[in-house]
């Protein structure tokens, strides 16, 4: 039977550099935010998109990613609205791609909001990548072209590092990328023999 891992962390904390370092040495990953991003543009969604926020989310008739992202960044309400949009169709995606990766003996899943989706509960372990605040909201200013007060708002709508570390089998800190790979690579091993 497949292992699932969750590997998650703040916005800025370096768990998609450590996920595409897994990819590269040959372990599956699903990146839950990047399936969400293609997940958007579905037919499906920009319906239930358009009936939950109207036109406010679009230009020209053409949804627009940017428009939802500081409509529900700054209001909890909106984004409870969208995640009930996006998760469970994110779940499903996820339940296809772990068919198609049955014979793998374990299978990374990457997502910024594990806990707060509740899809921590389909894992058999969980790696959570922690970094100094300071250190995340520059690599998002840098990566993202944020500014500092919308990085700090994307921040407060996630779990706090304390948060994630009480609830995680394994917790990386990644202030230096190649000692986290490696760390990261040494709890894989451990799972891998469990």
């Amino acid at each position: 039977m497949t292992k699932i891992i969750g590997l998650t962390g703040g916005i800025g904390s370096g768990k998609t550099t450590i996920a595409n370092h897994l990819k590269s040495i040959g372990i599956p990953v699903y990146n839950s935010d990047d399936q969400a991003k293609k997940i958007l543009y579905l037919p499906e969604t920009i319906d239930s998109l358009k009936s939950a926020f109207g036109n406010v989310v679009f230009t020209n008739e053409l949804f627009d990613k940017d428009k939802l992202a500081k409509l529900v960044f700054n209001n909890p309400e909106q984004l409870k609205l969208l995640n009930k949009i996006i998760h469970p169709a994110v779940k499903v995606d996820f339940e296809n791609w772990l068919k198609a990766n049955k014979n793998s003996p374990l299978i990374i899943k990457e997502a910024a909001i594990l806990f707060e989706s509740g899809s921590y509960k389909d894992c058999d372990a969980i790696i959570s990548i922690s970094a100094p605040q300071e250190m995340r909201i520059q690599r998002v200013i840098e990566r993202d072209h944020l500014t500092f007060d919308e990085v700090v708002s994307r921040i407060n709508n996630q779990w706090t590092d304390e948060m994630r570390k009480n609830k995680s089998d394994y917790v990386i800190d990644n202030q230096d990328i190649e000692k986290a790979c490696a760390q990261t690579e040494d709890c894989i091993k451990i799972l891998l023999n469990y």
